[in-house]
């Protein structure tokens, strides 16, 4: 059974994602356009479960499948959409993940999000500490317990969110 842990900020992450994102450049070469670290551990401060999200965001989405044997490679399990149309998700580290890869096509609307949650945060530290000690809270309370973990963070996450998107139709041309 697979424990919630969450660990104070690590600056650590970022060469993680750095490292991992030139594995995913190897892999899929000129099909990806951009790639975001993304998540918690993405922003500065914020405690997090160690876990590193990556999103590449390529031109078609449908070729992304062709790579599930190349990802294996490297220690990801293909999960498909896995909830979310027209994504292609992948976990690496089993129980003990380390990483989750969120592909998306260019122009998707789950970038935005992404994108707008991340840089809201790293720009209101305020409302990052709350939520980072929110999920710390959830996670002793709920050690073995992801369902109640997710849904005990559920409202702050969707009051961020609404902030967050309504902030960054703003402000996209900004690097946070």
């Amino acid at each position: 059974m697979r424990g919630i842990e969450v660990y104070p900020y690590n600056a650590d992450w970022f060469s993680m994602f750095i490292e991992e994102s030139q594995k995913l450049n190897d892999i899929f070469n000129n099909e990806i356009v951009e790639i975001h670290h993304i998540g918690s551990t993405s922003v500065q401060g914020l405690k997090a479960k160690p876990i590193i999200d990556i999103m590449p965001v390529v031109k078609d989405i449908s070729v992304v499948d062709k790579f599930s044997n190349k990802m294996k490679d490297i220690g990801y399990e293909p999960k498909g959409e896995n909830g979310i149309p027209e994504r292609r998700y992948f976990q690496k580290g089993g129980d003990n993940r380390t990483h989750h890869v969120h592909i998306y096509v260019v122009g998707s609307y789950e970038i935005d999000r992404h994108l707008a949650f991340r840089d809201y945060l790293r720009i209101h530290p305020d409302l990052s500490k709350s939520y980072g000690d929110l999920k710390e809270k959830l996670a002793l309370q709920f050690p073995y317990d992801i369902e109640s973990y997710i849904k005990g963070k559920e409202q702050l996450v969707r009051e961020i969110e609404s902030k967050a998107l309504e902030w960054y139709k703003g402000n996209q041309n900004r690097n946070y």
